[in-house]
């Protein structure tokens, strides 16, 4: 499946009573809980002594692609295009691949 296929099936369940700036909002803070909900599995398994819930982060990284999709369509964007100009970025960033010296020393990016 592409991210526009992904981003397509995925706002099928958008709330079409949402206005254009409430869609942003939400997607955006979506974002966020999603990711604080991913983080607190995590923290769990590294600080609480539990087994890591592989099956629950899976299903954390699947709401976060959502919220996403919803992001990206927000901003009248597909999900391909997003993916697309990330990697592009990181290409730029790490032409032979993850270097820490350039990490270190990377001015940055607008």
């Amino acid at each position: 499946m592409t991210g526009n296929e992904y981003q397509k099936l995925a706002l099928t369940t958008l709330n079409p009573a949402l206005s254009e700036k409430d869609v942003l909002i939400n997607g955006v803070m979506g974002l966020c809980g999603e990711a604080g909900e991913a983080i607190d599995i995590v923290k769990k398994h590294l600080a609480q002594g539990h087994e890591l819930d592989r099956e629950k982060l899976i299903g954390e990284l699947g709401d976060i692609a959502w919220y996403l999709a919803e992001t990206a369509h927000a901003l009248g964007v597909s999900l391909d295009e997003v993916l697309t100009r990330n990697i592009d970025k990181l290409k730029r960033r790490y032409p032979e691949g993850f270097d820490e010296s350039r990490s270190i020393h990377r001015e940055k990016e607008e």
